[in-house]
């Protein structure tokens, strides 16, 4: 009698314990099915990202997290995501180089910023700014720099300056041997 009232007790328990190993095992099998694609659209994505960035590109390499950007074998220029921390969140930019000293464009991939307010980081007024601007320059101008705020989403602009600023520096760096 007591290892009736045992099982039944234990019985919730263990019902619920299959559940969540099936639905684990379930969200693992989608998730193996579904990563590879997740992927080849992320990749797709940066490529035509890239493609309107540098438009002659005609091919790009990946090495340390930067894209080396070709018109066949001539060399157009560098490019790399950067990431800010934004008002609302983490902002995912692609930064394009000319060169390594100059800012070719950006183009802000992903944010979480205020609809209709930090999400102006988006807009052409704000990240046409950055199209041929030297590294240093690339901030604030109430911080120096060149480049005008968004009233009312200093926060979110400041995010973007900062991220491509820095994240260049470092890459630059890095295409130096530094």
């Amino acid at each position: 009698m007591q290892i009736r009232e045992t099982l039944r007790s234990a019985f919730p328990v263990i019902l619920l314990a299959v559940v969540v190993a099936i639905c684990v095992t379930l969200l693992t099998g989608v998730g193996s099915i579904t990563l590879p694609r997740i992927e080849a659209l992320e990749k797709q994505k940066i490529e035509t990202m890239l493609s309107e960035m540098f438009p002659e590109m005609t091919r790009y390499t990946v090495e340390d997290e930067i894209y080396t950007v070709y018109e066949n074998e001539h060399r157009l220029g560098y490019a790399f995501i950067a990431v800010g921390k934004g008002y609302g969140g983490d902002i995912n930019i692609l930064v394009g180089l000319e060169d390594q000293e100059t800012i070719k464009g950006i183009t802000v991939i992903s944010h979480t910023e205020t609809p209709g307010l930090g999400s102006l980081i988006t807009e052409d007024f704000f990240t046409d700014q950055f199209t041929l601007v030297t590294i240093d320059d690339v901030a604030l101008r109430r911080d120096g720099g060149n480049i005008d705020s968004i009233t009312g989403a200093t926060i979110s602009a400041r995010a973007v300056a900062e991220a491509v600023r820095s994240t260049a520096s470092e890459k630059v760096n890095r295409l130096r041997g530094n």
